[in-house]
């Protein structure tokens, strides 16, 4: 399971290390109770043409998962998962910023829907395709299936690197695919720190014990 993940998203990490994150996570899960689901959530505004948020303002009226998810019981049960998770990670690691997205089909075509996060208002969905890619790490790591881990975003940006900025205090993002049993990557995860080389083994290992869990509860 390890293995076919850190092959499937063309990462390199230690599985022992992995191993042992994911089970303390089973072990969260199983032993913490369910938090509050959160159906809505304050978003920024969006620059001209939507490509960029307003870091600062925000919009009047928050977004709503209910307009995308059926509020059933099973959505709710997955949801609650899914913010267990957010705030393990969170308990873990002292991320800045951390989120799960989901692939999901919308009026305006494939995106990836926020599904639960820790941190600052952010945009709530990124579409999902190539020509948004090239200025998104998210979406680019949504096509491409493989992982992207930047420990000095200054840096990245120098040699060109594609990078969607949200929060200009952002030093270091690591964004990892999710895949379904059929090997189908059907959402991403995405961390961001505000300090340099945050993205450690253990970390990492943290975050992708994670990323093989999560698929179990989207919805």
């Amino acid at each position: 399971m390890i293995s076919s993940y850190l092959k499937q998203a063309q990462l390199s990490a230690n599985p022992a290390l992995i191993s042992t994150e994911l089970e303390k996570l089973e072990l969260h899960l199983a032993n913490t109770a369910l938090p509050d689901v959160c159906w809505e959530y304050q978003i920024p505004e969006l620059g001209e043409g939507g490509a960029c948020s307003l870091f600062g303002y925000l919009q009047d009226e928050p977004f709503k998962l209910t307009d995308y998810l059926k509020n059933d019981e099973q959505t709710q049960f997955n949801l609650a998962n899914l913010q267990s998770i957010v705030s393990y990670i969170e308990q873990q690691t002292s991320v800045d910023w951390y989120g799960i997205y989901q692939s999901t089909n919308t009026s305006e075509g494939k995106q990836l829907l926020k599904l639960a996060y820790h941190g600052a208002p952010s945009r709530p969905l990124f579409p999902l395709t190539q020509a948004f890619a090239a200025g998104s790490n998210n979406v680019q790591v949504a096509l491409s299936h493989k992982g992207r881990i930047i420990n000095n975003v200054e840096e990245y940006l120098s040699q060109g690197g594609e990078y969607y900025t949200c929060d200009p205090k952002v030093k270091s993002e690591t964004c990892l695919p999710l895949f379904n049993t059929q090997n189908e990557c059907v959402g991403i995860v995405d961390a961001e720190a505000f300090k340099n080389d945050f993205f450690d083994e253990k970390t990492l290992a943290v975050l992708i014990a994670c990323c093989i869990k999560i698929p179990h509860f989207l919805v």
